[in-house]
């Protein structure tokens, strides 16, 4: 929360909408535009902080991480203010330099060579999950391939027993729901987490995890020097956190784009290749990961306004990832467009380090797709699932024709 007496530097538009309502994540695209065009930097009256929704802004905040910070927590709570309700992640919430060490580790870890060498078992499970599908017809795009099918091959990868995996999703929900404000859908994640909680503590523990592993080559690094042995646990953690529910949700938004735009999925299926362009896409137009906060180091000034030491700054990925002053048809799903620039990751130092693990995921379900499927369907009503920062679909009824 703001630590300036809750009033706003002056000529800050005063915002009356709530970020963290359910009406918002209905539909957040017209609030989104309020928000960009009421000005580069606007205040939330309902929670005491700053936001930016331009990707003018979004990106010069993430970019400038000295300014603001991560350790101090990338959601509305402080950490220099109140405990965290876990330890604090050593990579999302840390700063330079001890960033650096930590990130290094991972970057080694989700390495290109490292994917090169996945790329088949993941591109196999892939295709045999695809034509499984084709051999039911009809099946929820959600349960039974946007989640199905990360949960077929990274938890492999990553080296975890085969019990317990069920605990997997709704540990990422419940970490994603920790960064927004105390309301109901942070305190329900909150108060069913205990076994969630329990079991990743467990599974990040080297004597669980498999050899050669990302888990077990993590625990390698502490071996060499590079980080302590009490820290490689935490750094598990940090995949079992995000890694799962982003892809879930950009493997899923993309489907649903090509079932809703069937001149794109026509553009696909003729150019197989472009799978991994329709996946990054779809992570732009959808952003499965929409919010994250930062706190500032010092006063600085964004684009004309004067914000003081110690506020938090929450920047919409999401809006700036549909910004007309950087994209030509915001609002349009293009298989072909260019979309270098897009924050749907992040930017800068933090930057998803998993992000090659999505891509490789994305890009084999929707090349799978492409290669055997001649039309998507959506046969029922889909429905949202909630989250205080990610968006997603819950369930996605469609039939799929084989091609």
């Amino acid at each position: 929360m703001s630590t300036s007496g809750f009033t706003p530097s002056a000529g800050v538009p005063h915002m009356d909408i709530d970020p963290f309502s359910i009406e918002f994540f209905e539909d957040p695209h017209p609030a989104h535009e309020v928000l960009r065009e009421a000005g580069p930097v606007v205040w939330f009256d309902k929670w005491n902080v700053y936001g930016v929704a331009r990707h003018a802004e979004v990106h010069a905040v993430l970019n400038d991480p000295l300014t603001f910070c991560s350790s101090r927590g990338v959601g509305l709570s402080d950490f220099a203010k109140e405990k965290a309700w876990r330890p604090q992640s050593i990579i999302l919430e840390a700063d330079p330099p001890e960033h650096a060490r930590t990130r290094a580790v991972l970057s080694r870890v989700l390495s290109p060579t490292v994917m090169k060498q996945l790329r088949g078992s993941f591109v196999a499970a892939a295709e045999s999950r695809v034509e499984a599908l084709l051999a039911k017809g009809s099946f929820d795009a959600i349960a039974d391939l946007a989640e199905a099918y990360p949960l077929s091959v990274f938890p492999d990868a990553l080296g975890l027993k085969p019990e317990g995996r069920e605990n997997l999703l709704p540990y990422a929900s419940l970490v994603f729901n920790s960064f927004g404000p105390p309301n109901k859908l942070r305190q329900d994640a909150i108060e069913r987490s205990a076994p969630h909680q329990a079991y990743v503590a467990d599974q990040c523990q080297r004597e669980n995890l498999a050899p050669g592993g990302f888990g077990a080559c993590i625990h390698a690094r502490a071996d060499a020097g590079d980080i302590t042995a009490a820290e490689a646990p935490l750094l598990v953690r940090s995949l079992l956190s995000a890694g799962l529910d982003t892809t879930v949700n950009g493997i899923g938004a993309a489907v649903y784009c090509l079932a809703r735009f069937p001149d794109q999925w026509a553009r696909l299926r003729s150019d197989p290749t472009l799978a991994r362009n329709a996946f990054e896409e779809a992570v732009r137009f959808e952003s499965p990961v929409q919010t994250f906060f930062r706190t500032t180091t010092r006063d600085v000034e964004i684009s004309g306004s004067r914000i003081g030491e110690g506020e938090k700054i929450l920047m919409f990925l999401a809006a700036a990832n549909r910004d007309p002053r950087r994209w030509d048809r915001p609002d349009e799903y293009d298989v072909t467009r260019k979309t270098s620039g897009h924050v749907g990751y992040g930017s800068g130092i933090h930057m998803c380090v998993g992000q090659l693990v999505a891509r490789l995921e994305g890009e084999a379900v929707l090349s799978a797709l492409a290669k055997r499927v001649s039309a998507i369907e959506i046969t029922g009503p889909p429905t949202r699932r909630f989250n205080n920062t990610l968006r997603g679909l819950e369930s996605l009824p469609v039939s799929i024709k084989a091609a």
